[in-house]
């Protein structure tokens, strides 16, 4: 067992623990006002510590701890415990656990997303697994993306988005899970959804899914069609996105961009 599959393993595990522990869950408050619960604390620590004892020389960026930090690092593990805690806490399926890989040059090259309770089977849930140098799968299995039609029919997007951009003239379709990872990755395993829009978000919110999305051939951009980068702000200073990030096909990130200027 390579260092990779223990780190989905130990995934795995903790995605059935955080099952079980749902019903009962208790919810609790951040200082900024957001949910946290044991669950996301215990996830954090637990697959925090695994990557760190087997990535020596990487950084372990993630949400609910701060750890150091080295610009120079030849890796960087960027994790969400619960990306959705909101929704968890209140019993929902729209929450997963991610964690992205970036390399020396803070590119992509790595991602898992398992989302128990949002599988594309009565029987399964989702984990998408992208090793650094192998491709895509789903549950163990090849995966390729199941997009229908490129151009832009439906966007996911958060639920508070209404309250920082005018929906009102969009002719297309909105779909609202509860996870930001879960909206990017939309493209990839919704066929007729081609596009996402993360507002407010952070490094933790976007890594997982980033890898996902550039093996399939999508695209992630700013709206303003700057590129998105993983700089100091957002990893050493933990700071959040400034600008809508977009995510998807090329033709539908092109017509978001037109729609949101």
């Amino acid at each position: 067992m390579d260092s990779y599959d223990k780190i989905a393993s130990l995934v795995l595990e903790l995605a059935d623990y955080a099952c079980d522990a749902q019903a009962d869950i208790a919810r609790n408050y951040k200082e900024d006002g957001t949910v946290l619960t044991e669950a996301d604390t215990l996830i954090n620590t637990r697959i925090g510590d695994l990557v760190a004892s087997l990535f020596p020389e990487a950084n372990v960026v993630t949400e609910e701890a701060i750890r150091p930090f080295r610009p120079d690092a030849p890796l960087t593990f960027i994790l969400d415990p619960i990306d959705g805690t909101d929704v968890y806490s209140q019993g929902l399926p729209g929450w997963c656990i991610a964690l992205g890989v970036l390399d020396g040059n803070r590119q992509p090259i790595g991602g898992m997303v398992c989302a128990p309770r949002w599988g594309l089977s009565r029987d399964e849930g989702l984990f998408l697994r992208l090793d650094p140098g192998k491709g895509l799968t789903l549950n163990g299995k090849p995966f390729k993306a199941r997009i229908s039609d490129r151009k832009l029919e439906q966007i996911a997007l958060a639920s508070h988005a209404p309250r920082h951009l005018s929906i009102k003239q969009f002719d297309v379709k909105l779909r609202c899970y509860g996870s930001n990872i879960l909206h990017m990755i939309s493209p990839l395993i919704h066929p007729h959804v081609q596009g996402s829009v993360s507002i407010r978000c952070y490094a933790w919110d976007i890594a997982g899914a980033h890898a996902l999305l550039h093996s399939q051939g999508f695209e992630t951009r700013y709206v303003d069609d700057t590129p998105f980068v993983y700089d100091d702000e957002l990893l050493a200073e933990r700071k959040g996105i400034k600008r809508l990030l977009l995510a998807g096909t090329e033709e539908a990130v092109s017509s978001m961009q037109g729609m949101f200027t």
